[in-house]
């Protein structure tokens, strides 16, 4: 089934954030940024910025003070994060003020105008360092760095670790990354006349916790802050969810200016100051028996959380910490997460945020177990899966996870995707003296958060007084109109995924008609349509949650109209059936009404319903999964609703000389319980996969030593294109979830969190004994490969001697004098 999104997208019809139209006296605004990484704001002077022409005000951090309040934070610290930097800059990008002009143009000429006094600080930029006592701070009052320290503890570890024949060690990095999409931040603001609050065209994503985050901002109610989503996002992987503070800063810009202002984030602005994923330190030890049984895991990590901790983080500690231990059956863990802040850009949602950094630790540390006790991988991997007749299984730390086969998961990648020959390829090339390596990687791949997980990053008895937090409601409207068209309101947000493709093919199978008779709006009104903390596209909840939804709204739907249609048919309820566009007896086929007739009648004919039913077609069902509740008081929680599980193999040749790693195959074998639209699956399983190789191999946001950018551009922060990646074999398996109302889990993420480590794994295993397993640091680039390698500097090329000149003829010298110097450079003189 083709995608019903594709042809507006296709003939330049799509309507995204930017293409809507916006108010007569909209006005535009353009930010000014902090060039220190850390900085006292000493002053700022604006008066000649708003001598400029076209120039209508600007909002600084005194008037944010002044109508706003500082953004919550999800720890008991005493630090500020307000919409615009008020006392000091804590990264380089920050947000110093806005001008609100006649357009961008106007607007970006006025930046140049303001001046700002700045007292350079030193910065805290290094993780490790940056959690010292000595370090730079960021926020006084807080006292240090490090804004959360908790430590955990599931089973017996120390007593694991204790009688462990083999502890295996490694300290793992992971770096700094994003996801790029290809349309950046985009947001209208407008303040309402007569107190009624502030109305915003953004395309945030979710999750729609942050909507409450913005209200207390603004200081108004809920629902006096309402959020419009156009019906088109270009990409978001995460990262839109970083567009919170903007939307604040643009409402508060729209109350001084007293017009609708508008915002267009450009490329390097978002490359800048959008977000990042956290980057990890991870320190991960495991106790080991001979044959390699893992009996208990230990993690230390430190994550870098930016400048702030800003909502919803630390989500990217804790999204994972149910299922630490991931495909294994690990009885015994501890944990120690430190959140640390540097003087970079606040970290925030990235594609599978969490499960990149869990997974690049405890896989490499799978593969390390191997090598040290000079075991078959795989092998290892099927002593320590959890076995299929153990489903549903509680993991150490909580999680429920719900259903699986990893050991025919491994066994359908092995032998689909040609295992013996790619190691047959490795002995060929090592026997000529190439480097050749087959790495593996297993993750389960969680969807459907748990709102409460957020919550264990604070002590019991703070979540006592507190109150407790769980659950991942998810809404969804169905209605009939009068003439029998059924339409679908859900608040998910789509960037891309297909959601109107899917949704049309789930409510056509509940009334047995064509998906192309089915109306879908994923936009989204938060004063006009059904949604709850939960909404939003995140966490892979489409399938699982989402399409759940409406599948239970048109169940129930569908049950008014067989009770409506049995009254009509002289049947009884259970003989009524739905399908091809008829809805009949199925003891008399040829008693069948067409569907519009018998949905037309509840608006006609209201005085001839059932006995007790209630007029009109229209259903909304919330629905949140019954199995996820608030962290225990032993800090136990099953962080989501439902589990999928990936096996990757990835077979790689690294060229000595350059350090240029060739991707020969990669297999990838994924089980996302039901699949409802498996093109649409393998789309996401691709793009997954995509952005994994672009972390493996070219994608860092860096810094440095004073914190300022070096990344700012694609000419410096690399991202893959369709040169650079190949194409995966991708495999599927089903086992359905038990706890998701059609059985499906998400797969959106999982690529993302398994490539990145399945290729270091191969490289690792390419490079040999010889290499520190702690130096297989990503992005694993050319240069570092080379400097893994040791091996020098090529010798220059000798120069050939210069030609003798010779006379242009006539021709050539008729040319331009630049043209000649043009065809003498390329060696095209004749």
């Amino acid at each position: 089934m083709e995608r019903r999104e594709d042809a507006a997208l296709l003939t330049g019809s799509g309507r995204y954030a930017d293409d809507l139209g916006t108010r007569p006296g909209t006005l535009h605004a353009a930010f000014l940024r902090s060039p220190y990484a850390h900085a006292r704001l000493r002053s700022i002077d604006i008066s000649a910025a708003l001598a400029a022409s076209g120039v209508r005000c600007v909002l600084t951090g005194a008037d944010v003070k002044r109508w706003a309040a500082p953004f919550v934070v999800g720890v008991k610290a005493p630090m500020e994060h307000w919409c615009l930097a008020v006392d000091k800059v804590r990264y380089a990008g920050e947000p110093v003020a806005i001008v609100i002009a006649q357009d961008r143009y106007l607007a970006e000429d006025a930046l140049e105008l303001i001046k700002v006094e700045y007292e350079g600080l030193p910065a805290a930029v290094d993780t490790e360092s940056a959690a010292a006592a000595d370090a730079p701070r960021l926020h006084e009052a807080v006292g240090s760095n490090v804004v959360s320290d908790r430590s955990f503890a599931y089973g017996d570890p120390d007593t694991a670790f204790a009688s462990a024949a083999h502890r295996v060690r490694l300290k793992i990095r992971y770096p700094r990354n994003s996801c790029t999409p290809i349309e950046c931040f985009v947001v209208v603001a407008e303040y309402l006349a007569g107190g009624e609050g502030y109305e915003v065209l953004t395309n945030f994503m979710g999750p729609f916790s942050l909507h409450a985050v913005m209200a207390l901002a603004l200081k108004v109610p809920a629902a006096k802050l309402r959020l419009r989503l156009p019906r088109d996002s270009g990409g978001s992987f995460g990262v839109k969810q970083a567009v919170f503070p903007y939307t604040v800063a643009l409402c508060l810009a729209s109350r001084k200016a007293g017009a609708p202002v508008k915002w267009v984030e450009d490329r390097l602005e978002h490359l800048l100051a959008a977000t990042s994923a956290t980057g990890r330190v991870s320190t991960i030890e495991a106790a080991v028996q001979p044959d390699g049984r893992i009996s208990a895991l230990a993690y230390d990590q430190l994550d870098d959380c930016g400048a702030y901790l800003r909502a919803p983080e630390p989500a990217t500690f804790y999204r994972m910490h149910g299922c630490l231990t991931g495909a294994y059956d690990i009885h015994h863990l501890k944990v120690r997460n430190r959140v640390v802040l540097t003087n970079k850009t606040p970290a925030g949602l990235v594609r599978g945020f969490g499960g990149p950094q869990v997974y690049f630790a405890l896989e490499r540390l799978m593969q390390r177990i191997a090598v040290e006790l000079g075991l078959d991988p795989l092998d290892v991997y099927r002593r320590n899966f959890i076995r299929a007749d153990a489903f549903p299984y509680r993991a150490a730390a909580g999680a429920l996870i719900d259903s699986g086969d990893y050991h025919a998961a491994l066994g359908l990648a092995a032998q689909r995707g040609g295992l013996a020959d790619l190691l047959a390829r490795r002995a060929h090339a090592r026997s000529a003296g190439r480097l050749y390596g087959v790495g593996y990687a297993a993750i389960v791949e969680p969807s459907i958060s748990n709102m409460g997980y957020i919550t264990t990053v604070l002590p019991a008895e703070a979540r006592a007084k507190a109150g407790p937090k769980n659950g991942a409601i998810s809404s969804a409207t169905v209605s009939i109109d009068l003439l029998g068209g059924v339409s679908v309101v859900v608040a998910s947000a789509p960037q891309g995924q297909g959601h109107m493709t899917v949704l049309a093919q789930v409510v056509a199978d509940v009334f047995g008609l064509e998906p192309e008779d089915i109306a879908v709006n994923v936009e989204l009104d938060t004063q006009k349509d059904a949604w709850s903390v939960a909404s939003g596209n995140y966490s892979s909840r489409f399938a699982g949650a989402v399409a759940g939804a409406v599948h239970l709204a048109a169940k129930k739907l569908r049950e008014k109209l067989t009770r409506m249609a049995a009254a009509q048919l002289a049947c009884d309820v259970s003989d009524v059936a739905f399908g091809g566009g008829k809805v009949s007896a199925r003891s008399r086929p040829d008693k069948a009404l067409a569907f519009a007739r018998v949905a037309s009648s509840a608006h006609w004919a209201p005085a001839l319903l059932p006995a007790g039913m209630a007029p009109g077609l229209r259903e909304t069902v919330f629905w949140t999964p019954e199995q996820l509740a608030a962290p225990d008081e032993k800090d136990g929680i099953n962080t989501s609703a439902a589990y999928g599980f990936g096996f990757d193999i990835c077979a790689l040749e690294i060229d000595r000389d350059t350090g240029q790693v060739r991707i020969d195959r990669y297999v990838t074998a994924h089980d996302a319980g039901k699949l409802l639209n498996p093109a649409l699956a393998d789309g996401q399983i691709r793009g997954g996969f995509a952005q994994g190789v672009g972390a493996a191999l070219m994608e860092e946001f860096a810094y440095s030593a004073d914190g300022a950018f070096l990344s700012g551009t694609f000419a410096d922060y690399l991202v893959p294109t369709a040169m650079e990646v190949p194409e995966p074999l991708i495999l599927h398996m089903e086992t359905p979830s038990p706890f998701t109302p059609l059985g499906a889990k998400g797969i959106g993420e999982g690529s993302n969190m398994s490539t990145p480590v399945c290729i270091a794994n191969a490289v690792a295993d390419a490079l040999g004994a010889a290499v520190d397993p702690e130096k297989i640091v990503l992005p694993l680039t050319p240069a570092k490969i080379v400097a893994l390698l040791g091996a020098a500097d090529p010798a220059p090329i000798p120069q050939k001697p210069a030609p003798a000149a010779v006379a242009p003829d006539a021709a050539f010298a008729s040319r331009p004098a630049s043209w000649a110097r043009l065809l003498r450079w390329l060696g095209m003189e004749r």
